[in-house]
């Protein structure tokens, strides 16, 4: 049976490696970014449920966009629609033609608190916001039309049918949702694809971390690898605006992020990795369930034996659990199936206690680990901790241990920064849905197999992203089929 899996596997490599699979992954470099002509409209939520200090971080997150963008007559024209049981034109498409005109409209922008007329702030944005009179311009494949809906709560009216409208009318439509939204309209209101189209984050504090996807959304497509304008060795790949450096294959990508080195070979170091993981009532029984795909996820680029890779898991609330000590899984498939049976604890966040038993217990001999082996922690949390973690987070890194901060939703970045090692930019992550999450899977993937052979690994992770790419794309296809013959049949019947 083994033998046949690994004849499947090589014939699988073998066809994605014509894919163009192989190689080092590549890594972003400049940062120029030209934004395309867009006619912008924010429709904002202002009801009573929005708090007045909740509505400055909806402001701020709106300036960080701008801030983002070329404004000007001929490149980018904002508006924004301010709602609760009215609409209010704050300002129209035509009012600013200077970024600092539309930055200083923003800071007088007043909370409206009343009702929840979604639909209605939608139709405004059709009839009147969209309009030639309020400064719309024609749409072309050179101008969009887009509409970004920030709300956080159950609107007072209908929004399909008037979103379908917008839709059809060629406005591209966002949706964001905030704390107790109702997720099925959001989903009602945004526009295909909704995995592109729709947010939500937990709380106002932590919309402004939306800022980045909106700048990267509105980015013209810049070939700066065709003029030349880069400092790649081998291979340079274009992206909005900016580039990245690829390699050969048999070769993998230097830290500096644009040198390529011959790649070495090898079967993988040893590692003993522990993951501290948050399960707090806040991060919610579903997103636990994500947060145990992304431990197998990372887990599955390993090699596990007992000469490689070992693997620990502790999860922590307001107590701390260990779930399994290093070296008691021998192997990948035991592990991922530790992983799945691992209970959610709810309760509070004691994330400074959780790293004093990362130290004390968790990379201990009697727990498994093994002297002169790299030591490396995942810590995964999705809020502020409710003890003190400085003193553990650096003696932590004091000890040689390798330690890397994953945050989502209402994690503390300054948290994650001080739990991280050096160079902290490579060591701490975050976004603000759980959703996501598996992004970050890859990229911590890549990291951790600095401890392994970097080529072998990279190949691993670049099989994996490519099947799952081949997965999506082969579900988005049947679900298509699916929809036409329900519509066949409904002609039928």
């Amino acid at each position: 049976m083994d033998r046949i899996f690994s004849t499947v596997l090589l014939s699988l490599l073998l066809l994605l490696q014509s894919y163009g699979v192989w190689g080092a992954p590549p890594q972003p470099r400049g940062t120029l970014c030209r934004t395309k002509p867009t006619d912008l409209v924010f429709v904002i939520d202002s009801s009573r449920s929005v708090r007045p200090q909740e509505f400055e971080k909806v402001k701020v997150f709106m300036s960080r966009v701008i801030e983002g963008l070329d404004v000007g007559p001929n490149s980018t024209r904002v508006g924004v629609i301010n709602y609760a049981s009215a609409v209010k034109n704050e300002f129209s498409l035509k009012t600013h033609q200077t970024k600092a005109g539309l930055l200083q409209a923003v800071r007088r922008i007043e909370p409206l608190s009343t009702g929840t007329m979604t639909g209605l702030a939608i139709q405004f944005a059709i009839s009147r916001a969209f309009s030639d009179s309020e400064g719309a311009r024609l749409r072309t494949p050179n101008i969009n039309k887009v509409a970004i809906v920030v709300t956080d709560g159950r609107p007072q009216d209908g929004v399909q049918d008037v979103s379908a409208r917008a839709r059809a009318a060629g406005i591209e439509i966002f949706a964001i949702g905030v704390g107790r939204v109702d997720m099925h309209t959001l989903r009602q209101i945004a526009s295909e694809p909704l995995d592109d189209h729709v947010d939500y984050v937990e709380s106002y504090s932590v919309i402004e971390k939306l800022t980045h996807k909106f700048q990267e959304a509105f980015c013209v497509v810049s070939d700066l690898c065709a003029t030349g304008d880069h400092d790649c060795e081998q291979i340079c790949i274009s992206t909005p605006g900016s580039y990245k450096c690829a390699c050969k294959e048999g070769f993998t990508l230097n830290n500096d992020g644009k040198t390529c080195s011959a790649c070495s070979g090898g079967s993988g170091s040893a590692l003993d990795l522990v993951f501290l993981i948050d399960g707090s009532k806040s991060v919610r029984p579903e997103n636990f369930e994500l947060v145990k795909k992304f431990i197998n996820q990372i887990v599955e680029s390993l090699e596990v034996s007992e000469k490689q890779a070992q693997v620990g898991l502790v999860q922590y609330s307001s107590s701390v659990r260990q779930e399994f000590p290093l070296g008691q899984f021998k192997n990948k498939k035991d592990i991922k199936a530790a992983v799945k049976k691992m209970d959610y604890m709810e309760k509070g966040t004691m994330t400074g206690q959780a790293l004093k038993y990362l130290i004390d217990s968790s990379f201990s001999i009697a727990n498994g680990a093994r002297p002169g082996v790299p030591k490396v922690g995942i810590v995964f949390t999705d809020g502020r901790s409710q003890d003190y973690i400085t003193d553990a987070a650096k003696k932590a890194k004091d000890l040689g241990f390798r330690m890397f901060a994953v945050g989502v939703g209402n994690a503390v970045e300054d948290e994650l920064r001080e739990i991280a090692s050096e160079p902290v930019a490579e060591h701490y992550f975050y976004t603000a849905d759980f959703r996501t999450i598996s992004n970050i899977g890859k990229k911590l993937q890549m990291k951790i197999c600095i401890e392994e052979d970097p080529c072998e690994c990279k190949s691993i992770v670049k099989f994996q992203t490519k099947v799952e790419e081949l997965i999506d794309s082969l579900q988005r296809k049947l679900e298509a089929v699916a929809k036409r013959i329900e519509a066949l049949e409904n002609k039928i019947i």
